[in-house]
């Protein structure tokens, strides 16, 4: 099978053009990195249960009426998506108080927030993503006023679906990242959520112990990086008990077949 010509590198994942104009293969790694890559490693088997995650989540959204880029899985690490204009923001939910928030505010960690708080970040590696506010997006036209207003009503949805979602399976939706993008129809834009939604991107503890099940496992040294994201995937219902090796084995064989 020929590969694709490469589009885009990032963090996490690689961007190839799609089998149609306005598609694009998403392929996702088992590359970590934290503090702006600052810190850099690997989670074996990470790409194959985010792709699933990412799949599974984004489907149930469509679901409910929210626009996203996903339009199917093709195999274990890739999905076909629409190709957008990536808004450069990063809008972080948070319903409890964790990571940069604790330390900005001096907030105990876990803190339960009396409302959700919406942040936003200017996605630029060089600048360590910082944070903006709503006159920042405006005055440097990052996105319009009815682009913004799209992007936190959709922000506000998908809280309240993913919080629903991860309660009744006994996980806590402490804070997650979204990111947005343009979709052009002849000369008008709209707005549909893009990129990934895992354990890369979410904070998510176990409701009944508090035991971290993301990727702070990574950041703060603690180990069982894999078992974690393992554990959302299977109370997801996505990986059977038991069926953890055997995937990772069916990804390693899928590799020498390349």
């Amino acid at each position: 099978m020929t590969r694709r010509r490469q589009i885009y590198e990032g963090k996490a994942k690689i961007l190839y053009e799609g089998p149609e104009p306005g598609t694009l293969i998403q392929y996702f790694k088992d590359d970590a990195t934290a503090f702006n890559a600052q810190k850099k490693g690997t989670i074996n088997g990470k790409g194959v249960i985010n792709n699933r995650i990412s799949e599974h989540v984004f489907t149930l959204l469509g679901n409910i009426g929210i626009p996203t880029h996903f339009i199917k899985r093709l195999n274990m690490r890739e999905q076909l998506v629409r190709q957008v204009e990536i808004v450069p923001i990063e809008v972080v939910v948070r319903n409890v108080a964790a990571g940069s928030l604790s330390k900005r505010l001096g907030v105990e960690e876990g803190t339960q927030l009396s409302r959700t708080i919406l942040e936003y970040y200017y996605k630029d590696d060089a600048l360590g993503d910082p944070l903006i506010t709503d006159e920042h997006i405006a005055c440097f036209g990052w996105a319009s006023q009815e682009e913004l207003h799209d992007i936190a009503d959709m922000a506000i949805r998908i809280n309240d679906f993913m919080s629903g979602l991860f309660a009744a399976i006994g996980i806590r939706l402490v804070d997650f990242k979204l990111e947005f993008g343009r979709i052009w129809e002849n000369d008008y834009a709209r707005i549909i959520l893009a990129d990934e939604i895992s354990p890369d991107g979410c904070r998510l503890w176990d409701m009944a112990s508090g035991e971290k099940l993301d990727k702070d496992r990574f950041r703060r040294d603690l180990g069982g990086e894999v078992e974690a994201y393992q554990e959302v995937a299977r109370r997801l219902g996505l990986l059977p008990d038991g069926a953890d090796s055997a995937v990772l084995d069916l990804e390693t064989h899928r590799k020498k077949l390349r």
